[in-house]
């Protein structure tokens, strides 16, 4: 099919060669499993068990707490040890509640809900609800609710689901493999969650340096009539949602807009087996497969993984990682520094990376000297170098004012500059600044409703007491007659 060059974009060494040759493979099961309640964009989700309790893999733990949320289920059977706000268990490093689970064994199943037979012959409707009762969130890294993104088509009109297979980080192959080994899982959910869309067509895109993913794929959409399989270039960020839409339809998403603006939904290839899993077999999400990789791992590899791990055991089944530098949580371009080894794997934890120092490529910042590169790679057409000139200077209105909060946070800038200088993190410190901001001006302006309407209550309470007061003052008639003579 056709393709649209998109702007910006760099190519650094993939590195996928450790881990793109090795099979998916199953981590046993650990003694205990930390669960946070926040694994998704949006409200945590509400416990419905204490300690003690006795539960069945699959069962429900916590409930969606709001209209952008997702419930949390059982990775495997056993006993509900404490329910605890603790700091390590979780990639941000925040405490955050958290549901201990020490399993029993068992690996006993609960009674799931029963397959819909005939999805594309089923309300819309029900396999949002579906979707949404199996706790599945976007498992690109957004981590959004996917039944909320799966509710698009019944405001707008949609013409395609585009699934998106890119995987343009470096070292990750979690998708790779997944598109390989279960395709026509795969090729199934997209069709799924475009009838809950209401999107005609379903394109699945996928970066040229995935030949035998390209191949399964399509072979699996085979037998379908509206299944595309686009094979995009090599190109980071083409993994991104905006990027990919460009790359793939010719249309640019503008600011402030959603790509669902433009007729176009993304979803990324491992959600589209969830979705599979939930609707044909009603399983919830309670697993994921992550790419373990970096030089400083033994026995790199793609591992089935239940939610809840911690990372240093994730580790210690991949061999250890001695002599690391950095451990990473996604990939090396837009994931996060792990703060600790004892986080677990969450819904959005596509990739736990544990490179050496040569891989960080760590270097001292030198002055800027204004070469235009972190300009010629940038993918929103930004100007990197001006908006972290502004924000050094504690400008933030100007870093506005040239589209600070329309950067993507793709690290193209940084990995360029032939200064080292740490473009994206001025970024990010500017985007977590300007909420800071934001929530601080509607909080004063909360603040100050509530005390204009504490005035003007008082005020009113002032009046009834003078208008009672001057009533009380007025003469009152001694007799019934001259009651009779005051009345008009």
């Amino acid at each position: 099919m056709k393709l649209f060059p998109i702007m910006g974009g760099i190519h650094p060494e993939h590195r996928k060669d450790l881990t793109s040759e090795k099979a998916i493979v199953a981590m046993p099961m650990p003694a205990t499993l930390f669960l946070p309640l926040q694994q998704h964009i949006g409200e945590p989700a509400a416990p419905t068990v204490e300690a003690g309790y006795l539960v069945k893999k699959g069962e429900l733990l916590a409930r969606s707490d709001g209209a952008i949320s997702a419930p949390i289920h059982a990775p495997t059977s056993g006993r509900i040890r404490a329910i605890a706000e603790i700091t390590a268990p979780h990639p941000s490093g925040l405490p955050m509640p958290t549901i201990i689970l020490e399993s029993d064994g068992k690996d006993e199943w609960t009674d799931l809900p029963p397959p819909i037979d005939d999805p594309f012959a089923a309300p819309p409707q029900s396999i949002r609800d579906r979707v949404a009762e199996c706790g599945i969130v976007g498992m690109g890294g957004a981590t959004f609710p996917s039944a909320v993104k799966l509710g698009l088509g019944t405001q707008r009109k949609l013409e395609v689901l585009l699934l998106n297979g890119a995987e343009c980080e470096p070292y990750l192959t979690c998708d790779d493999r997944l598109m390989r080994e279960y395709a026509d899982e795969v090729i199934d959910g997209a069709r799924i969650m475009a009838h809950a869309l209401g999107a005609p067509r379903v394109i699945v895109a996928i970066e040229t340096n995935k030949p035998q993913a390209i191949e399964a794929m399509a072979k699996a959409a085979a037998a379908t009539d509206n299944v595309t399989i686009a094979k995009v270039p090599a190109r980071y960020p083409m993994g991104g949602e905006r990027q990919l839409t460009q790359a793939v339809t010719g249309l640019e998403t503008p600011a402030r807009k959603l790509t669902a603006d433009m007729g176009v939904v993304v979803h990324n290839v491992a959600t589209a087996r969830a979705v599979h899993d939930a609707v044909r077999l009603g399983r919830p999400l309670i697993s994921r497969i992550v790419t373990v990789s970096g030089g400083a791992v033994p026995n790199p590899g793609n591992i089935e993984v239940p939610l809840g791990v911690k990372v240093s055991e994730l580790l210690a089944f991949c061999g250890g990682a001695d002599g690391a530098a950095r451990f990473v949580s996604g990939g090396p371009m837009m994931g996060q520094p792990l703060p600790s080894l004892d986080v677990p794997v969450v819904k959005g934890s596509s990739g736990i990376l544990a490179l050496t120092r040569a891989e960080t490529r760590e270097s001292e910042p030198q002055p800027c000297i204004r070469c235009g590169s972190c300009i010629a790679a940038c993918p929103c057409g930004l100007v990197p170098m001006q908006m972290a000139a502004f924000i050094r200077a504690e400008k933030m209105a100007e870093a506005v004012r040239i589209g600070v909060q329309d950067c993507v946070s793709c690290g193209s800038c940084t990995y360029v500059c032939p200064s080292h200088i740490p473009l994206v993190q001025y970024f990010r410190y500017a985007k977590g600044r300007l909420a800071t901001q934001d929530r601080e001006r509607r909080k004063n302006e909360q603040t100050k409703a509530l005390v204009e309407a504490r005035n003007a209550r008082l005020e009113r309470l002032a009046m009834a007491r003078r208008d009672a007061a001057a009533r009380a003052r007025a003469p009152q008639p001694e007799t019934a007659q001259e009651a009779g003579r005051i009345a008009p």
